[in-house]
This record gives C-alpha cells, structure tokens and sequence, in this order.
C-alpha cells in the first residue's frame, strides 16, 4: 500500500502552520478550503448524469439503490439511505446503505472490516443482489478493498455499478460502470478525509438520490409531495404542501390530508381534480406516480 501516492493522503500547502494560527484565522482558511468543494463537482456534472439515469432505471424495473463504503465514506452512504425513507416516502429496502463491519462500524472503526474484498461481497449476497439493481462503492481513497470486492460481485451478477472516490485514476474506478472521480485536494487537516472528501461525497449522494427520486414521481414542481408525516412538524409541513400545489386553505389542505390516510400526493390529486380518495389512487397509477401526468 503506497498512499504517498494519493492527493487526499498529501500535505496542504496552504495549512502547514495550522496549529498556530487564531482561531479566527483557522475559521477563515477552512471555509476557503470548503468553497473549493461545490467547484470541483461542477466540473464533475457530466459523470453523474449517467449514473442517475442508471438509478431511475433500477427503479423503474423495480430494483434497489445500494451504498456501501467504509468509514465517513460508509456512514454517509447510511445517512443518505436512512434520509430517502421520510423524505420521499420509500420502504427502508428500497434506498440500502452497507457500511464495512456492519452497523456497529456506524458509531466505532471495526477493525480490518474495510480491508476484506470478500466481506464487500457477502454483504451483496446477503441481500439477494439482482440485475436489477444498483450499486454505487463510495471511497475516499479509491482504493478500499471492501468497496473493490463488492463492485467486482455486482459486476458478475449484472447489476448497474458505479463508484465514487476523491483521487483520480482510482482503483474502485476500474471496478465500475459509471466511475465518479471528485479531486478536492490535500485535504484541510492532513489525511482527514471527513472534511474536503465526505463534504464532496455528500454533495454528490445529494444529487443522485434527489435527482433519482424526482425521475420516479416523488416531487411535484419543487414539493416532495410523498413524504412520510411521521412527527409534528412533518405533519404541519406536509398541510403546507398541499397548500402550496393547490393554493387552497389550511382547512381545506388539513380535511384533504385526513381524507386521505394523510397521503400527501393524494391531497393533491383529491383537491385539484376534485375526486375521491379512490379515484385519486386509480389516476396516480395511470399516470405512474406523477401529480404532472396524472393532471
């Protein structure tokens, strides 16, 4: 293993003196390191779009959304995972989120997990991977076995893969389909690839799932109109909705939200083409889940 060779492993420049500067001063010269960041996906927009097109097809075909990754890398793949669940209303089987050393590794590093090819792929096992389905192996370094193994299993079962690292020429990138290569640079603190990298890959799950879930009827205009009211505020959220892709009352958007087992697409639909709840269901599966199609 050489990561002398890998830019997010290299020295800043700019931060060689970090442990004497102000507080002020450190403030200032890591938000200059963070701006860099949204800059360096731009340049990078154009692999993306493949592997969002790949991910609505998955789920067009009624495949799933796979993450994994190792450390930062892993737990943001699980956030993102975690977040599709309210936000647009999907089963928890629907966005997956695997994490090298399972979900203990979430909260404490487990030892050597990321350095088994062979763990990567069990974990694709395990979940019955299909053709159908999508894989995207997220590493910082580019180079984490765990991802490598995973990505070479999807590959031999025929699922869509993809890959997401911060150095170029990365290794996991020859293992995928789609490869995603976001080079921030040395990072703000030496080796810390939380920081430039986990914001890049943040960034970037962002788009992917965002986009995918847009591409499958889950948002109407800019409304997420199939999340899940789970709480207080996301009930009074969800009456906002409707009110704001109907224009009608907070009375009106609060009798549609209850007629309809509090769905909030199905508010929507009930109040604009002024039907039953069950007319409204009949039309959304006419026009595939889409508000735009079903009007």
């Amino acid at each position: 293993m050489n990561l002398g060779n890998l830019i997010t492993e290299k020295r800043n420049q700019a931060t060689m003196n970090l442990d004497e500067l102000s507080i002020s001063e450190a403030l200032q010269l890591m938000n200059q390191e963070d701006q860099k960041v949204a800059k360096i996906v731009e340049q990078k927009l154009s692999t993306i779009e493949p592997v969002v097109k790949a991910t609505i097809e998955a789920f067009n075909q009624g495949g799933r959304l796979i993450y994994l990754g190792a450390g930062t890398s892993g737990r943001l793949g699980v956030l993102d995972a975690a977040e599709c669940v309210p936000t647009f209303g999907v089963s928890s089987d629907m966005v997956i989120g695997l994490i090298a050393g399972g979900e203990q590794a979430m909260t404490v590093a487990v030892e050597g997990a990321e350095d088994s090819q062979e763990l990567g792929r069990q974990d694709l096992i395990d979940l019955q991977l299909s053709n159908k389905d999508m894989v995207i192996g997220i590493a910082a370094s580019g180079r984490t076995p765990y991802v490598i193994g995973a990505l070479t299993y999807a590959q031999e079962v025929g699922a869509s893969t993809a890959s997401l690292s911060c150095n170029g020429n990365a290794a996991i990138s020859k293992h995928a389909k789609y490869p995603i290569e976001i080079e921030v640079g040395p990072e703000f603190l030496t080796g810390s690839t939380r920081l430039k990298s986990g914001t890049a890959q943040k960034l970037v799950l962002n788009m992917i799932s965002t986009l995918s879930m847009i591409g499958i009827g889950k948002v109407y205009k800019n409304l997420m109109v199939d999340v899940k009211a789970t709480n207080e505020k996301l009930v009074e959220r969800s009456k906002r909705i409707i009110m704001e892709a109907t224009e009608c009352t907070y009375e009106a958007a609060t009798q549609a939200f209850e007629a309809s087992g509090k769905n909030v697409k199905l508010s929507i639909v009930m109040i604009l083409t002024g039907c039953s709840k069950e007319e409204a269901q009949e039309k959304l599966v006419q026009g595939k889940g889409f508000i735009k199609n079903t009007l």
